[in-house]
């Protein structure tokens, strides 16, 4: 539910077998998978900083909005596109032009 997750929160959920934290930043929620690109480290317990996380692991960090390292270049985790459905929060974890016909 939407209001599980308060702004400055986070939850850990398990969507379709995989990993994903649901992050609240200022009301506007974010979903990412619980994957560090480096080394796949557990990105649940990192810290925040605005939009941008703090893999607990060995410090890369991430925007929350795109899923770039700021600056140029460098690693990307996965984000997904999150969205409220009668109160309740529907995370999508396929991009539909990836699917096939």
């Amino acid at each position: 539910m939407v209001d599980e997750i308060a702004p400055g929160e986070r939850k850990l959920a398990f969507v379709d077998g995989r990993s994903i934290v649901l992050f609240n930043v200022a009301g506007t929620i974010h979903a990412i998978d619980n994957s560090c690109p480096h080394n796949g480290a557990s990105l649940a317990n990192g810290q925040l900083e605005g939009c941008v996380l703090r893999c607990p692991a060995h410090g890369l960090r991430f925007d929350l909005r795109t899923g770039c390292m700021p600056g140029a270049g460098g690693l990307s985790l996965k984000t997904f596109p999150v969205r409220t459905v009668d109160g309740k929060l529907v995370v999508r974890l396929e991009d539909p032009a990836a699917s096939p016909a």
